[in-house]
C-alpha cells in the first residue's frame, strides 16, 4: 500500500502543483489516499484480513480514474471521489450480506424483487444516452441501474444454486436471469446484455458442470444475436465498421471514435504524454467508454498493459480462494464475480483496441460513473467473500460445506 501511495501521490503531483488548483481537486486527490488508507485498516481489523491483494488492486485502479478525473476538471475528480467512497461502502454492506449463507438466503427473493422493480422503472422512466435507455435522473444524479443489478445477478445465481434445492427454485432462477437480459435488449444496452449473458453461463457451468447444455444454450443466444444484429439498425451499424474503421467513408463517421483511440492511444508511446496532455479527451466518452485508450496515451502502455494483468489477478485469486470455500455459495459468487469483471474488461479494453466491437461498456474501477463504481466494489466484496477458511467476521453457515472440486 505504501508503494501504491507514493505512485498515486506522483501521479497527482502535476495536478496538484498546477497554477489555481481548486479545493474540491485538492480535496479529493489528497482525501483518497487516506481513505485508501482507513478502509484498509479497517478491514484488516473488523475482518481480520491478512491477505489485502484484491482490496489493492481495487484502490490502484480506482486511483488511476480519479487520476484521470482530476486532469479533466474538479468537479469530475469530487465526484469520481466520493463514488469510491461509495463503493467501499457497499463493499461492506455485501461482505456483511454475504457473512452468513443463510441469511443470504432469506435475502434473495428481496434482491430478485428489487432488481426486477429496478428494470422496470427503468423501462419506464429512463432518458436515452448514446442510443441506450439505461439512465435514470434522481435529484440531480444520474444512475445507471443495470450496473446495480449486476451485484444482484450474481447474489440471486449464487443463493439459489448453492444447492440443487427444487426444480420451481432453479426455473425462477432462470427466469430472473432471462428477464433481466431481456430487459437490457430493450433498452438497446446489448454490451451489459452480453455480460450478464456470460455471467449466467459462468454461473450454470459452475453448478452443472453440462458442457452440452452450456454450447444448447449458446446456440440459441447466438440465434437471438443473428436476430438482433439485422433488426437492431445501431447494433448492425457498430458490427458493419468493425474492422473497416480505416475506410474512407468511414473515418470521419461510423469511424470516429475507433479511428481517434488507435492514433492517439499509440502516440502515448511507453510512458505517456502526462495527465492532462491527450488529444482522446477531446473525444466523446474519453473518461468512460475509452477510458482505456486516455490511459494509454496520458500514462503510457506500461501503465496501461498492467490494467488488464490487474483483472487477471483477481480472477486468479477468485479461483484459489474457491477451492477452500466453505459452500458452494461462496464459490460460485467469486468466480462468477470475477468472471464478470474480467468479462466487462475484456470487452472494454478488446473494443478500444479494435479486436472487438465498441460495446459502450465501462472500465471496472476505472471509468468515470458513480454506479459503475459502486458495482466494481460490490462485485470485489463477492470476490473477497469466498477466499479461505472462514475468519470472526463471518458465522459459521448452517448448511453443509462443499469444496469448489465437487462443483
Amino acid at each position: 500500500m505504501l508503494l501504491i501511495t507514493v505512485f498515486q501521490l506522483l501521479s497527482f503531483a502535476p495536478l496538484l502543483l498546477r497554477e489555481g488548483p481548486e479545493w474540491p481537486l485538492l480535496v479529493a486527490l489528497l482525501g483518497y489516499p487516506a481513505l485508501e488508507w482507513l478502509f484498509l485498516l479497517l478491514l484488516r481489523l473488523a475482518a481480520k484480513t491478512k491477505n489485502l491483494a484484491p482490496e489493492l488492486l481495487g484502490c490502484w485502479l480506482s486511483g488511476l480514474g480519479l487520476a484521470i478525473c482530476g486532469s479533466i476538471s474538479a468537479e469530475y475528480a469530487w465526484k469520481q471521489a466520493a463514488a469510491i467512497a461509495g463503493g467501499m461502502l457497499t463493499y461492506a454492506v455485501l461482505l456483511w450480506m454475504t457473512a452468513d449463507v443463510d441469511r443470504a438466503m432469506k435475502l434473495r427473493p428481496v434482491v430478485a424483487v428489487g432488481a426486477g422493480a429496478l428494470l422496470a422503472v427503468n423501462l419506464l422512466f429512463a432518458t436515452a444516452v448514446g442510443g441506450q435507455r439505461n439512465w435514470l435522473t434522481l435529484g440531480g444524479f444520474s444512475i445507471q441501474p443495470s450496473e446495480l443489478v449486476k451485484l444482484a445477478f450474481v447474489f440471486v445465481g449464487a443463493a439459489t444454486l448453492d444447492r440443487l434445492q427444487n426444480t420451481r427454485s432453479i426455473t425462477r432462477y432462470l427466469i430472473f436471469a432471462m428477464g433481466c437480459v431481456a430487459a437490457l435488449f430493450l433498452m438497446n444496452d446489448f454490451g451489459t446484455a452480453l455480460i450478464f449473458f456470460a455471467t449466467f453461463l459462468l454461473i450454470a457451468f459452475l453448478r452443472s458442470g453440462d458442457i452440452r447444455s452450456i454450447a444448447l444454450v449458446c446456440a440459441a443466444a447466438g440465434m437471438a444475436g443473428f436476430l438482433v444484429i439485422n433488426f437492431r439498425d445501431s447494433v448492425a451499424k457498430r458490427f458493419r465498421v468493425y474492422r473497416h474503421v480505416w475506410e474512407p467513408e468511414n473515418i470521419h463517421a461510423a469511424g470516429y471514435q475507433q479511428t481517434r483511440v488507435l492514433i492517439y492511444s499509440s502516440s502515448g508511446g511507453l510512458f505517456g504524454l502526462g495527465l492532462g496532455q491527450g488529444r482522446l479527451r477531446g473525444v466523446f466518452a474519453a473518461s468512460t467508454d475509452l477510458i482505456f485508450g486516455l490511459l494509454c496515451e496520458e500514462l503510457g502502455m506500461v501503465i496501461a498493459f498492467l490494467v488488464p494483468l490487474c483483472y487477471i489477478a483477481l480472477a486468479v485469486f477468485a479461483l484459489r480462494g474457491a477451492r477452500q470455500a466453505r459452500s458452494a455459495f461462496y464459490a460460485i459468487a467469486s468466480v462468477s464475480a470475477a468472471g464478470m469483471l474480467l468479462i466487462q474488461a475484456a470487452l472494454n479494453i478488446f473494443g478500444v483496441t479494435d479486436l472487438l466491437p465498441l460495446t459502450g461498456v465501462t472500465l471496472p474501477f476505472v471509468s468515470r460513473g458513480g454506479t459503475s463504481m459502486l458495482c466494481a466494489w460490490g462485485l470485489l466484496a463477492f470476490i473477497r467473500a469466498g477466499e479461505g477458511p472462514p475468519r470472526k467476521f463471518y458465522k459459521k453457515s448452517s448448511l453443509t460445506p462443499l469444496q469448489f472440486d465437487e462443483i
